[in-house]
């Protein structure tokens, strides 16, 4: 007898799935074609607030007369399909008549709308206004959404990456952005309306400070607090409303439009995945909370029959001519052309809009991914199934937060696709292997008495349907506040008009903090503001000033200080250090830029893990024993290229620069390594295990090109340095372009224009940059040489066995050269132009030499191979064919 689905569900009931089969409200909707009421369909284009710029003039002289404005912001939703709800309605009222709101409103209850309107209402007040959001995805996608709103003229954003159109009268940006204008420019800031998206971020211990501080400093301004998980916030509102002098609503009264259902699935997994398949609930999102999890459990399901043929041929035809060009692509064209997708931090970034875009088009039926559902997934998700109740949090092993069960259980069933949505959570193994059990002796009493019951595994912090009960019906955690000080916000309140002492004073006994809190924070700023003194970068005046002054900066902190890098001002002056006649002069000006980047600690882990496994594999080879080898491994680190330089220059830079204090200067190679080694990105991925983690792969090597070139000074940029810079830059656009065709659209937006940066399916043509296609070219060929240099044929044979060069034909080869030769050169000469001969006359094809650096300097011994153009366009990397390697008389 099966144990069936279902919180009611008992065994030998009968055999109907507990899960009602939905439908979309109307066939309109499901396409997209009619709004449902109170939210903008996920597909609608809505109509601009502002056709064009004479709107906003318009606008502020008809005047702000609250009924007017919600008059008409009501009336431009209506005819974009959109009804506003009764709280939305409430919400507008509030914020058109000057009040602060807290929105404390389900998921798919129209916040988004609610800040719309708010923005509208500021900008016919003449006043700024300020949305924030925790993530810069999600920045951007906010500053996309506003520009089609308002028109670009009116939208900026600041990021700390990109800056466009600062002074615009709405501002998309990170939460510390604003923290830090808040800090800097205190009361007197430009800012009228402050939107904060998922507020519920000020109670997170590592950033909560940053949702924190505008409510602090900023008292003139107007609020808006957006969050489905904000618990009780009484006092909060009070404090709002005692700096501002504002009423503080709160509307926290909406029904959910898109109600939810919970169930205890006690069935196995794949049978829960597929009973919820065949009553029609799905897209099912299957969270789980690692990402080696999510993969495992979509490669599990391929034998479940997920979609018809039909369906796949349409998920085929979408796809088209999308390149999955790493290595994880391989696995994700596998599942997703079988109606499966992952989702997590760790993918490309054209791999998770991929997903997300077939699940729009309703293609996938189920998606692993892991929590960060939590945080926004633009898919419409029917059902959302919990894998488990627990997750490691970094320290321990522990249960779900209300918090956090709310905003993952809230994605599903989306307003616009559901009537309703459902939540599953699934049973531990242990529990449903024991109801298995007892199912097959359920009938003998005997066997029962015998039966042994699998226990909670070791370290596993169990859940059980009464779990799921309390989470479901428990009200959100109160918010607690993190707020804490450091160099950075000690010299932005110094450097802000007034008397830095009473503003500081104020910002740490006026805090949301208990007094022994305050009193930590008191003696930290105190401890801050003596170094700063005695480095003589604060100094005392003789008198205070009218405003009242009585301590000065002695140095002009760097333009939009705390914003972008803490670093970047010590990578000009750590370049100068650097000796431009070395061989390795553009590998150490990389190294010094990649000292200043965060790190990327997968790479770093893997490079580590590596090195440890060579160590040891040497070490054993010399005879160590054993716990001597344990405590060379000690010692053992991955790349630090630079580190004793870099280290005394930081300490010399931190005495007249204290704010790099709160940054860590961290040397590592990654960049430097795949320049030296000659590594594509697959094979760096490959190298060290890193399939999980191409996203953060990625992700670093797009920093690392933005600091490259818009951090290195222009003397210091030489032709390899330029050739270095090219290459990352076309090596990162071939694996994903979406990171830096962004980056660069924003940092430099065509007059007038601002469009959505969409994924392509291919990127440009790798040998349209031919500077850096010659550059790549250069690396395949040194990596020959240096593999030559190393007698290493067999992996010469693994390179270029498709040519016809098997390891045994470039042995062959490599001893007659060491016949001759003692070495093959590998420094900076044997890689200049110097020693490769290029002929580019045939259209399609270029035929290059590679003369080895021999050290009679005869240089007659050489490589020629053939790179094939199309070829290299089509993969995204160098093709080329050897042709010939050895002596030429």
């Amino acid at each position: 007898m099966r144990v069936r689905l279902g919180v009611a569900v008992r065994l030998g009931s009968a055999a109907r799935s507990p899960y009602p089969r939905r439908r979309a409200r109307n066939r309109g909707v499901r396409e997209g074609r009619a709004g449902p009421s109170g939210t903008l369909s996920p597909t609608m284009t809505a109509a601009p607030l502002l056709d064009d710029p004479g709107d906003l003039s318009a606008l502020r002289a008809a005047g702000a007369d609250p009924d007017e404005l919600f008059s008409s912001f009501a009336a431009w939703a209506e005819a974009n399909g959109t009804v506003l709800y009764p709280h939305q309605e409430e919400a507008l009222i509030e914020l058109v008549s000057g009040a602060n709101v807290v929105l404390a409103t389900p998921t798919g209850s129209g916040k988004s709308l609610v800040a719309t309107g708010a923005q509208y209402a500021a900008l016919a007040a003449g006043r700024r206004s300020w949305y924030t959001a925790p993530i810069k995805a999600l920045v951007s996608e906010k500053f996309f959404a506003l520009c089609g709103v308002f028109g670009a003229a009116n939208v900026g954003m600041l990021t700390g990456d990109a800056a466009v159109n600062r002074d615009a009268p709405i501002i998309a940006c990170t939460a510390e952005v604003l923290a830090n204008i808040a800090l800097r420019e205190g009361a007197d800031a430009d800012i009228g309306l402050v939107v904060m998206d998922e507020f519920h971020f000020y109670g997170d211990p590592d950033r909560g400070w940053a949702w924190q501080v505008p409510l602090l400093e900023l008292p003139k301004a107007q609020f808006l607090l957006m969050s489905a998980t904000l618990g009780d916030v009484t006092s909060l509102r009070e404090d709002l409303t005692r700096r501002t002098g504002r009423p503080t609503a709160l509307v926290a009264d909406a029904v959910r439009p898109v109600p939810l259902h919970h169930y205890y699935a006690t069935t196995p997994m794949h049978e829960t995945i597929q009973e919820l398949l065949d009553t029609q609930q799905a897209p099912v999102y299957v969270v789980h909370f690692t990402q080696a999890a999510a993969l495992e459990r979509a490669q599990a399901l391929m034998s479940v029959n997920v979609c018809s043929k039909e369906e796949k041929a349409a998920i085929a035809d979408m796809i088209g001519g999308f390149r999955f060009s790493s290595a994880f692509g391989t696995t994700l064209s596998r599942l997703v052309r079988h109606g499966i997708g992952v989702h997590h931090a760790g993918m490309l970034p054209k791999y998770r809009r991929l997903v997300e875009q077939l699940a729009q088009a309703g293609l996938l039926k189920v998606i692993c991914g892991t929590d960060t559902l939590g945080v926004g997934i633009n898919v419409p998700i029917r059902t959302v199934v919990f894998s488990a109740l627990s997750k490691y949090d970094g320290t321990r092993t522990r249960l779900l937060q209300v918090r956090e069960f709310h905003q993952i259980a809230g994605r599903a069933g989306r307003a616009g696709y559901d009537t309703a949505g459902t939540v599953v959570v699934q049973a531990p193994e242990h529990e449903v292997e024991n109801l298995k059990q007892f199912a097959k002796v359920a009938d003998d009493p005997k066997k029962r008495r015998k039966l042994v019951r699998r226990k909670v595994p070791d370290g596993m912090v169990p859940w059980s349907e009464a779990t799921m009960k309390r989470l479901v019906e428990g009200e959100p955690e109160k918010l607690t506040s993190h707020l804490r000080v450091t160099t950075a916000m000690v010299l932005d309140v110094v450097d802000r008009p007034g008397d830095p002492f009473a503003a500081m004073r104020r910002l740490l006994t006026e805090n949301h903090e208990p007094r022994t809190k305050q009193l930590r924070l008191i003696r930290d700023a105190i401890g801050i503001a003596r170094s700063l003194l005695q480095a003589g970068v604060l100094e005392r005046l003789p008198a205070p000033e009218p405003d009242g002054r009585r301590y000065d900066l002695t140095l002009d902190l760097p333009p939009d200080f705390a914003l972008n890098q803490p670093l970047s001002t010590f990578a000009l002056a750590a370049i100068d250090l650097l000796d431009p006649g070395s061989d390795t002069y553009a590998l150490d000006v990389v190294s010094v830029i990649e000292a200043t980047l965060d790190d990327p600690r997968q790479v770093l882990a893997a490079q580590l893990s590596k090195a440890k496994g060579e160590a040891v594999a040497q070490m054993k080879a010399e005879g160590i024993e054993y716990d001597e080898r344990m405590e060379l491994l000690e010692e053992v680190s991955y790349p630090r290229p630079l580190e004793e330089l870099l280290g005394h220059a930081y300490d010399v830079y931190r005495q007249s620069n204290p704010w790099a204090a709160d940054a860590q200067l961290s040397p590592k190679s990654v960049v430097r390594e795949m320049w030296e080694r000659a590594f594509t990105f697959r094979e760096f991925v490959n190298t060290y295990g890193l399939t999980r983690a191409e996203g953060a792969v990625l992700r670093y090597l797009s920093d690392a090109f933005k600091a490259l070139r818009s951090g290195v000074p222009a003397a210091a940029r030489t032709e390899e340095v330029t050739d270095l810079v090219e290459w990352l830059g076309e090596l990162v656009r071939q694996v994903d372009s979406s990171l830096l065709d962004e980056w660069e659209q924003l940092s430099n937006p065509e007059e007038g224009a601002v469009a959505e940066v969409a994924v392509p399916a291919r990127p440009r043509p790798l040998t349209g940059n031919e500077r850096a296609f010659t550059a790549m070219v250069r690396n395949q060929l040194f990596r020959r040489v240096d593999l030559w240099a190393r007698r290493r044929w067999y992996d010469l044979g693994e390179l270029d066995r498709g040519s016809g060069w098997d390891a045994d034909r470039w042995g062959e080869v490599v001893r007659a050269y060491f016949a001759e030769h003692d070495e093959v050169g590998t420094g900076a000469d044997a890689r200049g132009p110097a020693l490769l001969v290029w002929d580019r006359g045939e259209p399609g094809v270029w035929r290059v030499r590679q003369i080895l650096d021999d050290p009679a300097g005869h240089h007659d011994w050489g490589i020629d191979v053939e790179v094939d153009l199309e070829a290299s366009d089509a993969d995204g990397a160098v093709v080329l064919r050897v042709v010939d390697a050895g002596r030429k008389d």
